[in-house]
């Protein structure tokens, strides 16, 4: 089933891959559509796709400069993306680190298990 061409929410736009990648290619600074096309080697008609629905939930700015469009990130949109991001990345270590904790004693189980196996 294909992805709808808009969504609702910046935490909607920034799951699809390319739009991030738009993102990190605006985050060095304006760009045109032309520039976005070779940085992340996407044909133009998706980039516009894209630039378009980024626009729409607000987390980029675009403008004229003669008869060419330049296009930018807005960072106040992304500020709630970035807090939950960190939180689940906290969350996720800390699992991490527990886990790694588990997968020590199992291991440390088994090779026992194998130590008596081989005494009998």
């Amino acid at each position: 089933m294909a992805r709808a061409a808009t969504t609702a929410d910046a935490f909607n736009a920034v799951a699809e891959p390319r739009r991030r990648q738009i993102l990190d290619g605006l985050a060095g600074g304006e760009r045109s559509v032309n520039e976005l096309v070779e940085l992340v080697h996407l044909p133009q008609p998706l980039v516009s796709k894209h630039l378009r629905v980024l626009r729409e939930v607000g987390l980029v700015g675009v403008r004229e400069q003669g008869r060419q469009r330049l296009y930018s990130v807005v960072g106040q949109p992304l500020k709630p993306i970035h807090d939950w991001v960190k939180n689940y990345e906290r969350s996720w270590s800390q699992a991490f680190d527990r886990l790694d904790v588990v997968l020590e004693e199992l291991k440390n189980k088994k090779e026992e298990n194998d130590g008596d196996d081989n005494d009998s």
